[in-house]
């Protein structure tokens, strides 16, 4: 019988429920499976020395989550065709002596959007984070149809490469950076908010943007999961807004890992009774 030892690879990511997640739906398929954290804070940042670790180890492939899905990359050997695109793995698969990145996010997000908020207009949407997430969430709402997108970013410059890379691949006038100075702005316009940064997350608590800027008039996504109800989504339902949680997405991107680490096909109505399951306790 095939068994499988997988790693997840970040930055604190003690909290993280990718090794239950992965590990429960494993014993539905009759599988051995182990699920590992190698986080870099306590195994050092040298993300390239884990990859060749985990190789050296007889891992069978690694998630790979904040900040390390574009470090990532100078050290694998192949990447798939959306990895390529998007600058960002969050999926690594070891196929005999050659390491294959892979993005599950992109199509993770799409799939919790539809479910979450399948009506919600999207003609004009705010953006938080241009890192490695946020490569993935942007394009998953414009391949979904989304009119615009504006990214803002700590770093400025970041937001400008993610705009770029978002106008060339989808079209002019599709995707433009802004500063963070122009967030009263473009909120008070705006259709929808995303939020892809660590903000929230229980080792960066707190808020990515002040509260006054939420309105009833906007949807609120946020991709982080752990704690699933984070302050953001906190204020923006005390401010009337239609929200979605990081859940479905940390949920879909592990069902589409999970099928290619192991060629089984996953219930995904089963994986989210699993996360609910698991944020209960």
């Amino acid at each position: 019988m095939d068994s499988f030892l997988i790693g997840l690879i970040g930055s604190g990511i003690g909290p993280s429920l990718s090794p239950p997640l992965h590990e429960r739906e494993a014993v539905h398929h009759g599988l051995p499976y182990v699920y590992r954290l190698l986080d870099t804070d306590r195994m050092g940042g040298d993300v390239g020395e884990l990859i060749r670790t985990a190789r050296r180890f007889g891992y069978d492939g690694l998630n790979v989550t904040h900040p390390c899905k574009q470090d990532v990359i100078p050290h694998l050997d192949e990447l798939s065709p959306d990895a390529r695109m998007l600058g960002a793995v969050n999926t690594v698969v070891f196929d005999g002596d050659r390491t294959i990145g892979h993005n599950t996010d992109w199509t993770g997000f799409a799939e919790s959007f539809a479910r979450g908020l399948p009506d919600a207009p999207a003609r004009r949407i705010v953006q938080l984070g241009a890192g490695g997430a946020g490569a993935a969430v942007a394009h998953a709402l414009l391949t979904m149809g989304a009119d615009r997108i504006t990214v803002v970013d700590s770093e400025p410059a970041r937001a400008r490469t993610l705009a770029g890379e978002l106008t060339a691949r989808f079209g002019d006038g599709r995707a433009r950076p802004a500063p963070a100075a122009e967030l009263p702005r473009l909120l008070e316009r705006a259709d929808g908010l995303v939020h892809a940064t660590p903000t929230g997350m229980a080792r960066h608590p707190g808020m990515p943007l002040p509260a006054g800027l939420l309105h009833s008039g906007l949807w609120v996504a946020d991709i982080v999961y752990r704690p699933l109800e984070t302050e953001l989504l906190r204020q923006a339902r005390a401010a009337g807004c239609r929200t979605l949680d990081g859940g479905g997405m940390v949920v879909f991107q592990a069902v589409h890992a999970f099928r290619l680490f192991t060629g089984r096909e996953p219930d995904a109505e089963r994986m989210l009774a699993h996360l609910t399951d698991l944020i209960a306790v």
